[in-house]
């Protein structure tokens, strides 16, 4: 490692600790020349091929820059974009492999934009899964809405015992909390 003050060739490393996410790592540096220290941070290069073939190094601003289009309108702000592109990242990086296809990583970033927000995930979707028709669309929504039914029944069956039925100990009748369609279980039906 040059210094970057008199351009030595050499420097020893004084110290190293890894950063806050793990993701990389930072060294202190003195130089034997001229003393003086400085700080440099070590990170694995993970690189992007695009379609043209050009190979350019991975950056979360370009995916933000991206899902930022696809969320116009919709209530997602900076920080769920940046927890997204991390989300993104960390993934990309447990694949184990240094360059990714441009494609790949679109089909990476479907997940977590389908958990932040379904309209933004329909938009992105129909352009990284190359949507020709209005099915391919009716197919997505259809995905959606068994996922998001899957997800309410999940959380219904999750409350048990007191959680979930109060009697109200005069006639024994009660009513069920959490529901997701707003059904009173006290209310007779017709």
């Amino acid at each position: 490692m040059h210094c970057p003050f008199c351009r030595h060739a050499d420097s020893r490393v004084v110290d190293s600790r890894t950063s806050d996410d793990g993701a990389s790592i930072r060294r202190r540096r003195q130089c034997p020349q001229c003393n003086r220290r400085f700080t440099t941070i070590e990170t694995a290069s993970l690189s992007v091929v695009k379609r043209s073939g050009v190979t350019e190094p991975f950056s979360r601003e370009k995916i933000v820059n991206g899902v930022r289009k696809a969320c116009q309108g919709r209530p997602v702000n900076e920080d769920d974009l940046a927890l997204l592109a991390q989300r993104v990242e960390e993934t990309i990086r447990a694949s184990g492999s240094a360059e990714l296809d441009a494609y790949e990583i679109g089909l990476a970033i479907l997940g977590p934009l389908r958990e932040l927000d379904e309209v933004a995930y329909l938009r992105f979707a129909s352009v990284y899964q190359a949507f020709d028709s209005l099915e391919d669309f009716e197919s997505a929504i259809t995905s959606l809405r068994v996922e998001r039914e899957e997800r309410t029944a999940a959380r219904l069956t999750g409350l048990t015992g007191d959680a979930a039925v109060h009697g109200d100990g005069a006639d024994g009748a009660g009513e069920v909390d959490g529901t997701a369609d707003g059904v009173d279980a006290t209310s007779p039906t017709r």
